[in-house]
């Protein structure tokens, strides 16, 4: 069999130490304060739960959490485990100070999160063995773990799972100048030279999540290697960005594609979602999850009970007269 070539730099871009990691300050004190105990005391006694947006550094968190405390990490997904055995199987194979990471914790089933009740507290697992009245309960000792839960909907976690949580952070939305470091940083890695506007013009586009920036820095390097620049520069990403739709404003083509829909079909009237959806032709949970949040958070749209309008600061993104008889505007007036 031929063996394939694998780009190294890929992986790499993940910080391997707390020093190497950019941004949230004061969540990589704390995670330090809390390293530094496990490894004063010999063993973990507590777990962390880890929520916010996706893309801003959770899993990468997990990573630094196992090298720091000088073990393994074992991942997998909440809805991967749909069995309690398969818990069990994961959980007897760990050692001292590895780091059990479960991303997307709240989709465990019942069954699974309530095994995990005695291990997150006092270290063993109770295996039902047999059925009907012959049926007994085993109770396994289990190495001195660090369980490391991953969430990005906290509210869907039940009280008895999260309450079990020594530690829990909100890992928020970057800086632009954070994420400008990250794409430095980043660029370092992969060996491409890049100017200092440049990598303001990537962190202006990347929705304030480094998981963005690191793709549109990968689709640059791509335009980087075939056309043969010199350097990646304002020139260079005025093509790239062209060829991707993404605007100054990080906004892509289904976001201006929604904001015209409510713009110009709607004349900018409440629209409920399944209005939206059916419009666009787009899955309703991908506009709550994927358009929405980012249009919200730059104060482009707004919801309000009737349905989502745009704001004057989209109009004006958008080159468009904000018309004062519209029925958004209408409807601010009676507020």
């Amino acid at each position: 069999m031929k063996e394939q070539k694998v780009w190294r730099g890929e992986s790499d871009l993940r910080p391997q130490k707390l020093s190497d990691y950019i941004g949230h300050k004061n969540v990589v004190k704390t995670l330090r304060l809390f390293i530094d105990a496990v490894k004063n005391r010999g063993a973990s006694t507590e777990h962390l739960l880890l929520y916010g947006p996706p893309g801003i550094g959770k899993t990468t968190l997990a990573y630094i959490i196992a090298r720091e405390l000088g073990g393994e990490i074992k991942i997998t997904s909440g809805a991967a485990i749909t069995k309690t055995g398969d818990l069990a199987a994961i959980l007897t194979n760990l050692n001292k100070n590895d780091v059990f990471f479960i991303d997307e914790i709240h989709r465990l089933p019942k069954p699974v999160e309530e095994l995990l009740y005695p291990v997150m507290e006092d270290f063993s697992l109770d295996l039902i063995i047999g059925k009907g009245p012959a049926a007994r309960t085993v109770r396994l000792p289990i190495a001195s773990i660090t369980l490391v839960g991953a969430t990005t909907k906290l509210a869907l976690l039940s009280a008895p799972l999260r309450d079990r949580f020594g530690l829990i952070l909100r890992i928020d939305y970057y800086s632009h100048d954070e994420i400008v470091d990250i794409v430095k940083r980043s660029s370092q890695i992969l060996k491409l030279p890049i100017t200092d506007n440049a990598a303001s013009e990537i962190a202006k586009r990347s929705r304030r999540i480094p998981r963005v920036a690191n793709r549109i820095l990968k689709r640059a390097r791509d335009m980087f290697e075939v056309d043969k620049h010199k350097i990646i520069d304002d020139l260079m990403l005025k093509q790239l960005f062209a060829l991707l739709e993404i605007d100054e404003r990080g906004l892509m083509s289904v976001d201006r594609k929604y904001l015209l829909l409510l713009i110009k079909k709607f004349q900018n009237a409440p629209v409920g979602l399944d209005t939206i959806a059916l419009s666009l032709s787009e899955d309703k949970r991908t506009i709550e999850e994927f358009i929405e949040p980012y249009l919200m958070q730059i104060g482009f749209i707004k919801k309000t009970a009737r349905g989502r309008v745009v704001t004057g600061q989209a109009f004006e993104h958008l080159g468009l007269k904000l018309s004062l008889s519209s029925p958004a505007m209408r409807q601010e007036k009676l507020v």
